[in-house]
């Protein structure tokens, strides 16, 4: 049994002048830590393939099931059966100090002030921002945010998480990180399911599928991430 699997998922959205589909027919698995790509433009499906994935959002036919629960319940099943959907930003106020934030939050689901401290500081150190502890969330650079929301994730003991184009707000420099942690975090068994809006966005990945007009196809090559060089190389001059 697959860990996610999506059978003959579609969606479409109406409005007064026209239908769109945003999905057509979607069939597809994510098994344990495998990180897998939905790689397409704008308008392309790629975002409310996650949503429908995480169960924020329902389809209008077909299943989604994770762990082999049916996700009609929506987004509370799947986040109870290990799924979680990563938020790039937090919301709620701005000035708060970050471990004050994620421990209220952890706290609120059960257990102590301490023991919750303690792991949200585990969770920060893993995605590669201890160093963000006392700083106010509204502080928090975007390369950070992105961090900051897989440290969160984490901090849900997920068996999958999703996360819509990790890359797309953080500097060209700052990717490959980024790539590399989501890597880290499939390696440890966790799936990651993603979406890109550009191959340089794929580095890492297992499987990386092409959508379009809500239609996934054939897996592509994943290409590496451009490394960008911090310094000229010496021996000019």
């Amino acid at each position: 049994m697959s860990l996610l699997s999506l059978d003959g998922v579609s969606k479409r959205y109406a409005d007064p002048r026209r239908t769109a589909v945003a999905l057509d027919g979607i069939t597809l698995t994510v098994e344990p830590g495998e990180v897998v790509a939905a790689w397409g433009g704008r308008g392309s499906g790629r975002t409310t393939l996650l949503r429908v994935a995480a169960g924020l959002e329902q389809p209008d036919s077909g299943t989604v099931r994770f762990c082999g629960v049916d996700l009609a319940g929506g987004a509370e099943l799947a986040t109870a059966a290990g799924l979680v959907y990563v938020q790039s930003r937090l919301l709620g106020p701005q000035r708060q100090q970050l471990l004050d934030r994620l421990t209220v939050a952890l706290v609120a689901r059960g257990g102590s002030k301490r023991a919750a401290r303690d792991q949200v500081r585990a969770a920060l150190e893993r995605a590669g921002v201890g160093r963000c502890l006392d700083v106010r969330v509204g502080e928090l650079d975007a390369t950070e945010s992105v961090r900051v929301g897989i440290a969160q994730a984490l901090l849900c003991d997920p068996k999958l998480i999703v996360v819509d184009e990790p890359t797309a707000t953080v500097p060209l420099i700052e990717r490959d990180g980024i790539l590399a942690l989501l890597r880290s975090i499939a390696d440890s068994g966790i799936a990651v399911l993603m979406s890109a809006g550009e191959a340089i966005g794929l580095s890492g990945v297992d499987r990386a599928l092409t959508i379009s007009g809500g239609r996934l196809h054939a897996n592509i090559a994943a290409e590496r991430a451009v490394v960008v060089p911090l310094r000229p190389a010496s021996g000019g001059m």
